[in-house]
């Protein structure tokens, strides 16, 4: 890729990865429309990085003080509000660990199509806009207990599945567990830290066995992709409880038809 594509992907990538529209339904238009070729992996590292540090970044206060009270309560056996939801953070991430270790190589080769992508992005579209039409929206982070964690975590698992989206399927699960918007967002967007750190250790591995690095297009890649998240970290948490869900289901609607447009047209 040059630097043009690199810098647009970057960028596409940093406004859909938080946002519950599904990064992979957007990274695949401009291979099917424009005709790029595939990103590679110099660019996987980049913006998964990227996207790390720009949500390490803005919740560094948040996960200062649950590092230090999950592992304080540990000492002490007496757990605050914060060390106890680092473990149900703990709880979460575990389905989609284990699920991924076990069948990514599997899902990558048979789900990574259009079609798929299409699909899911409907479907899991209709869902975000069922469960914030009909969730309580009445619990915090505070009320969340194990259970509903790990709910919220084995839906974190479907999001292997391409189009899915992984904020979507987290905050859509936590709709559906009554919680409240921008609690189930936060929540989405904290669970993100240890899966993201996890994609980018296993894909700097693979990076560590290519002959030639293109430091100059992960070093780009990152920082547009860094940038652009944590913007729109900041402004979906603002306004999410303003505007709601729908606008981003319509969106998936629109985005899964015009995919199946392309594929079948």
């Amino acid at each position: 890729m040059d630097t043009f594509q690199i810098a647009v992907l970057a960028v596409i990538q940093g406004l859909t990865e938080f946002l519950p529209i599904s990064s992979s339904a957007h990274l695949i238009l401009p291979a099917e429309v424009l005709g790029w070729p595939d990103q590679g992996l110099a660019f996987d590292v980049a913006v998964h990085f990227g996207s790390l540090l720009a949500v390490v970044i803005y919740f560094r206060s948040e996960l200062w003080a649950l590092l230090r009270d999950g592992l304080g309560g540990l000492v002490d056996r007496q757990f605050t509000d914060d060390g106890r939801l680092a473990w149900l953070l703990v709880l979460a991430t575990i389905p989609a660990g284990l699920i991924g270790l076990l069948f990514k190589g599997f899902i990558e080769v048979h789900f990574r199509s259009a079609t798929v992508i299409a699909f899911a992005s409907i479907g899991f579209g209709v869902l975000l806009w069922w469960a914030d039409a009909v969730g309580k929206r009445q619990e915090t982070l505070v009320q969340l207990n194990w259970k509903k964690a790990l709910g919220i975590g084995v839906a974190q698992a479907l999001a292997l599945i391409p189009g899915t989206s992984r904020s979507g399927i987290t905050i859509t699960a936590g709709l559906m567990l009554g919680m409240k918007r921008e609690d189930a967002a936060r929540f989405s967007f904290l669970m993100s830290v240890p899966v993201t750190a996890l994609s980018a250790l296993l894909l700097v591995f693979d990076l560590l066995s290519l002959e030639q690095v293109p430091w100059g297009a992960i070093f780009l890649g990152m920082l547009l992709s860094g940038v652009t998240a944590y913007l729109c970290i900041h402004l979906f948490l603002q306004f999410i409880n303003r505007i709601g869900m729908a606008p981003f289901a319509i969106y998936r609607l629109l985005l899964g038809a015009v995919l199946l447009w392309m594929v079948w047209g």
